[in-house]
């Protein structure tokens, strides 16, 4: 059986999702593969400012001195999944590259070092970020387990969701690329 790659694809939890630390989750997944696949949560905010981040690692002196482009002033710092959590990435629009960018689909690259913060607080970055820390992974074959037993529902990814740094109404319209209003969705799973 050939698997169907999910790169560039929205995972959207159901509501009956046992594991907590996705509920009501939007994960975007940027490998898949026979032997697993990787992506980020972009809907849960971690507890800290893009740029209080950025004044942390020491990337800039204070808070004042980012000059961001207009618009990436709102970089969102998500808690991208529970592998890796002191890890950083940066999603970003195509418009951005370095040594270590990868493109993952037509609008969407990842860049997992500090050059890309350095670049947005210069004002020199990509036109639209979002940051995750940490990352979401399965291994080979877990992920379609998971989608087989009504866990997520699938969809191609919207570069507009993922860069909009109102976290909270993500998962909605997530929902809505499916046409599938999150009031009418049951936590149980139903077959004929």
């Amino acid at each position: 059986m050939e698997t169907t790659s999910l790169e560039g694809h929205f995972l959207i939890a159901m509501p009956g999702m046992e594991d907590e630390r996705f509920s009501r989750s939007v994960v975007y997944i940027c490998a898949h593969s026979p032997s697993g696949a990787m992506g980020f949560i972009i809907n849960k905010s971690q507890p800290i400012s893009f740029p209080a981040l950025l004044t942390q690692l020491g990337i800039v002196g204070n808070e004042d001195e980012i000059r961001l482009p207009d618009k990436g002033r709102e970089v969102s710092v998500c808690m991208g999944g529970p592998v890796e959590r002191g890890r950083g990435f940066v999603l970003h629009s195509g418009d951005y590259d370095s040594e270590s960018t990868v493109s993952v689909a037509d609008e969407v690259s990842l860049t997992p070092t500090l050059d890309i913060l350095k670049a947005i607080s210069a004002g020199i970055g990509p036109r639209a970020a979002m940051m995750a820390l940490g990352y979401a992974g399965w291994s080979a074959g877990q992920l379609e387990a998971e989608i087989a037993a009504n866990g997520w529902l699938t969809c191609r990814a919207d570069a507009g969701i993922i860069f909009d740094p109102a976290l909270d109404g993500k998962y909605g319209r997530a929902l809505g690329l499916l046409g599938v209003d999150p009031t009418f969705l049951n936590a149980e799973a139903g077959h004929a």
